[in-house]
């Protein structure tokens, strides 16, 4: 659709490279919002910035359902989507963060990878309403589809964000960060903290969640592409199958969060990245029998499942790999950087891969490698903070800091 309205006059190959590379924008201006919005989160407060991100996507998003085409102004109308979409990356470099740290810093010592969890269920939900808009709007005509249709999923974002602001406004400010400020430990410049004395720590996090990454955006955006395009599976029944499977990962990120307060967290990152190493190449095996019943099955387990027992218990992990002072630069910044990396370049990759490969299993093969790198990376960053929360609870004068320790490993 959006090569059609913003890339009409290139090829097919070169149109969808295109649409991959705006998409990827706003992907790698992520990691900018990181550092101007951790700044502040861990100066002022999470609050506010989660006030001013949501006020800001909201617009950007309702803007590009504004946005005219290259029908209507040219080239420009590429140029105004890549300028929205960095500002739009900006904004959740900043509001992911934050959303994770309110939750987890609300919550009970013991019951943190569970709260953590929760914001972790944004982009499930955004994309359950998202996919819910676009199947309804692919039952029109294709020329009512493309001259008004695929506005409606972003000007309906506005009414999202009008509830959320309520929602943020009477909220509180984080208790742990009330500690910081009123005892004074807030860092001047916290990047340079970060870059000084935590730096292995966003190294971590960023390949700990790379491969991670990489695997939900080509599920997502390029796995539907090529099964539309290349499979001719009828995108109706791609969306439909999407649908299904964000709604399977609400219930399964929650119960991965749990898991995370009660399991070993090492068990469970390593035995979940094994199995979303396999489901790699089952998708696209699934994909090449053009059975939309075999890939509905194939996406419901692998992404829906499989993805979400390591998706749902990362946050936590993320949050307590670094001090509460620096907490919102570290994690950001690592997790941003991930993203930019893994969500915005794969697709571009895969196209590449298959273009000049012809073997859909060389875009398994470069995804599971990075899958394989997030898990001994994630192994790594759980004895980093094992040793935070110890030192936490060692500094609180609690006497049982050696058992919490343990209990996660």
């Amino acid at each position: 659709m959006f090569p059609q309205l913003f890339f009409p006059d290139t090829n097919p190959f070169i149109a969808t490279l295109a649409t991959f590379a705006t998409l990827a924008v706003g992907y790698f201006s992520r990691p900018l919002g990181a550092v101007i919005f951790g700044h502040y989160g861990d100066r002022i407060g999470r609050k506010s910035i989660l006030v001013i991100t949501l006020l800001i996507m909201g617009g950007v998003t309702t803007l590009i359902g504004l946005l005219p085409t290259f029908e209507t102004i040219g080239i420009w109308a590429a140029i105004i989507l890549v300028v929205l979409r960095l500002a739009q990356g900006i904004a959740f470099g900043g509001e992911w963060g934050g959303a994770i740290l309110m939750a987890f810093e609300f919550a009970p010592p013991n019951r943190r990878g569970f709260y953590a969890a929760i914001p972790q269920l944004g982009p499930a939900a955004g994309s359950i309403l998202g996919n819910a808009a676009f199947l309804l709007v692919t039952l029109l005509p294709d020329e009512d589809m493309l001259a008004w249709g695929w506005r409606i999923p972003f000007l309906f974002s506005s009414v999202l964000v009008a509830v959320g602001l309520f929602i943020r406004l009477r909220i509180s400010e984080s208790p742990e960060f009330k500690v910081v400020k009123k005892e004074g430990h807030e860092v001047k410049v916290p990047l340079l903290e970060v870059l000084r004395k935590h730096l292995k720590s966003v190294v971590l996090v960023a390949l700990s969640h790379l491969g991670f990454g990489a695997f939900s955006i080509l599920v997502i955006v390029y796995l539907v592409n090529f099964s539309t395009k290349e499979a001719g599976i009828d995108p109706t029944i791609m969306l439909t199958i999407t649908l299904a499977t964000f709604i399977v990962q609400i219930p399964m990120i929650l119960l991965a969060g749990h898991l995370s307060d009660i399991v070993s967290r090492k068990k469970m990152m390593v035995i979940g990245s094994a199995l979303v190493i396999a489901a790699v190449f089952h998708l696209f095996w699934a994909v090449s029998t053009h059975n939309p019943w075999l890939i509905a099955v194939s996406y419901i387990v692998g992404f829906g499942c499989c993805y979400s027992l390591v998706y749902g218990a990362q946050a936590a992990l993320f949050a307590d790999s670094f001090p509460a002072e620096v907490r919102f630069t570290g994690m950001s910044l690592g997790y941003q950087i991930a993203t930019s990396l893994g969500s915005g370049l794969t697709p571009m990759v895969a196209a590449v891969l298959l273009q000049y490969t012809g073997s859909p299993y060389a875009i398994s093969i470069f995804v599971a490698a990075l899958l394989f790198i997030a898990m001994i990376s994630m192994t790594r960053l759980i004895a980093i903070a094992d040793l935070n929360r110890g030192k936490s609870s060692g500094a609180a004068g609690t006497s049982d800091a050696p058992a919490e320790v343990s209990a996660h490993r």
